[in-house]
């Protein structure tokens, strides 16, 4: 029986309701809301966002997908994601152009710079990296994300995002208990959107 099939299902839901595109969509109208304080313009910025940051990517991931391009919708395979984080940084790219055209306010324009500088490392990461004897090391996309989100939201909000802290790890270990990362994987995932997109977003906000 495969690590995946034996995990355990808190796991999965974990995986599936904490996965980077869920928070990408969310994550930006939170944050929008926040630096407009009206409804409308939060929806209109953080739909920007969330529309070139996940839902365009994620069109790109499924069909993909189903075309037995990758290993599903989580890209689980390394190798695979290569096309999926181009798609991500080429929709993103529009975004950033689209906000600062549209005269977004800043820190909707910090917090999609911050995806793309994130999404660039990773992507060095996951292809570049010289790990035994091979380029390209598979860091966790779920854990960068998690740990992100919540920096950026405690940029904005202050201690009380620090209460998301615990779901960081729990996405951590349900990457891990499935089987699709090793644990230097995830902590080094955290670690990276924790300092990259902490960083980049409190610099350019």
């Amino acid at each position: 029986m495969s690590t995946r099939a034996s995990a355990p299902p808190l796991a999965r839901l974990v995986t599936e309701v904490l996965a980077p595109w869920v928070l990408v969509l969310s994550l930006p109208l939170v944050v929008a809301w926040h630096a407009t304080g009206n409804v409308p313009d939060a929806l209109l910025w953080g739909a920007v966002v969330g529309l070139t940051g996940s839902v365009i990517p994620m069109v790109v991931i499924v069909h993909g997908a189903r075309r037995g391009r990758w290993n599903g919708h989580h890209v689980t395979n390394r190798e695979g994601r290569l096309v999926p984080l181009l798609a991500c940084l080429a929709s993103l790219g529009l975004g950033i152009a689209a906000l600062t055209l549209g005269g977004a306010p800043r820190a909707m324009v910090a917090l999609a710079l911050a995806m793309f500088l994130s999404l660039v490392v990773c992507l060095a990461v996951t292809f570049g990296v010289p790990v035994n004897g091979e380029r390209g090391w598979k860091v966790s996309f779920h854990a960068a994300v998690a740990a992100g989100a919540v920096t950026v939201l405690f940029i904005s909000f202050g201690p009380w995002a620090l209460l998301g802290v615990p779901l960081v790890a729990l996405v951590a270990w349900s990457r891990v208990a499935l089987g699709d990362h090793t644990t230097p994987q995830v902590v080094v995932g955290a670690l990276l959107g924790a300092v990259l997109a902490g960083s980049s977003f409190w610099l350019l906000a």
